[in-house]
């Protein structure tokens, strides 16, 4: 897990990086409060066993052990293996937190060049929407707590990279990061894996899948993969294809991942539920789907099936959507009603196949992770 810390160490190497990966062994999406129903049975802690290097992708991996301060997490024996590894850059993701203050740290004692990262998005950031008042409490504690740590932080790096126009909003005003150090960077999509349909074997394997599944050449499958929480609201998608069915349209529904929502999910005929599986297995069910649906915030999914040749429905709630222009469409976040208006709307399998391409002919030249680490290996070599 961890789209970004996976991918952009893989491509940076792959344009002729030395590149170390430091992490520690805790699993991705550790904070959650409902971590064990969501991921539990997908990923074993068990595997992040402090003291291992290895490698893999073309980089090597290094997992520290950890202690956590003050609700933040901190990297032990950060410091002496920085100094064995002598870097020329580091790169930290977030900007906040104890991590990039060590980073700070060794940066004093070895020299380095340092950039950071932050990926807080509007949808997932309440304090954004707030009415801002000088006394707020929130704001207040905000403030003590990330604004005056991510200043310190950024004062001692070089860039700040943020996926999205409101992440950098959220970086400069609420996290500290000075405004001038921020550059919008967007995420990209692995396209090794994730690409449309381009070959006869791939057809065949499209049409092997739906047939494993129960679906029928002619059924519009809607496909959603991840959390499937109340957050995410993936239900929602669930109730629409019911409402759809009910109307006489021939709409399925495909979703892949685990939470709360999953055992009221299974519940609806029409709707086939998988559990998580390894990212390189998504791109197949994919291209297995006609239609790709998050009903509610971002998720990097969306780059993935869009990759695939997939039309996307997003929600009114996502303030960036660079990657939804021209091969998706929008509904009003958590409206029943107008999800079943947007999904009729993409009825026709030509117009589906007019925005899927449109989509993956986007993905393919502005964000695939080898532009991403072009443009990024370019910093690092001008801060050198």
């Amino acid at each position: 897990m961890g789209y970004l810390h996976n991918l952009l160490p893989k491509y940076l190497a792959r344009l002729g990086a030395d590149v170390h990966f430091l992490t520690t062994d805790l699993p991705f999406y550790h904070g959650m409060k409902d971590f064990n129903k969501t991921y539990g049975e997908f990923i074993d802690s068990k595997l992040l066993s402090p003291g291992t290097v290895e490698e893999h992708d073309g980089y090597t991996l290094h997992i520290l052990p950890h202690k956590i301060v003050l609700d933040f997490v901190q990297m032990v024996g950060v410091l002496e293996k920085l100094r064995k590894l002598s870097p020329d850059i580091v790169q930290v993701y977030p900007a906040i937190g104890w991590i990039p203050l060590q980073a700070v740290i060794g940066k004093s004692l070895l020299g380095y060049k340092l950039f950071t990262g932050s990926h807080t998005c509007a949808s997932d950031f309440p304090l954004a929407k707030r009415t801002k008042f000088i006394l707020d409490k929130e704001l207040v504690k905000n403030f003590m707590t990330r604004t005056i740590n991510g200043r310190i932080v950024s004062l001692s790096t070089e860039k700040c990279y943020c996926p999205t126009e409101d992440c950098a909003e959220i970086a400069w005003h609420f996290n500290g990061v000075e405004k001038h150090k921020i550059e919008v960077r967007y995420l990209g999509v692995d396209t090794d894996y994730f690409f449309p349909i381009n070959s006869e074997a791939l057809l065949e394997e499209r049409t092997i899948l739906r047939q494993s599944m129960g679906f029928k050449v002619d059924e519009i499958v809607c496909i959603y993969t991840g959390k499937m929480t109340e957050t995410k609201n993936p239900l929602i998608l669930a109730q629409a294809i019911e409402k759809l069915r009910a109307m006489g349209e021939n709409f399925s529904g495909l979703f892949i991942g685990n939470g709360i929502q999953k055992e009221a999910i299974e519940k609806y005929p029409f709707c086939k539920v998988l559990s998580f599986m390894h990212f390189s297995k998504l791109a197949a069910y994919y291209r297995a789907s006609d239609i790709a649906v998050w009903p509610t915030d971002e998720s990097i999914s969306m780059l993935d099936a869009t990759a695939s040749g997939l039309p996307l429905i997003v929600s009114d709630g996502i303030i960036y959507r660079a990657h939804v222009e021209g091969n998706g469409l929008v509904y009003k976040m958590n409206d029943l009603d107008d999800l079943v208006r947007v999904l009729l709307s993409l009825h026709s399998a030509e117009y589906r196949k007019t925005l899927g391409s449109f989509g993956a002919n986007k993905m393919q030249r502005e964000f695939s992770w080898e532009s991403v680490a072009k443009r990024q290996l370019r910093d690092y070599e001008a801060a050198i």
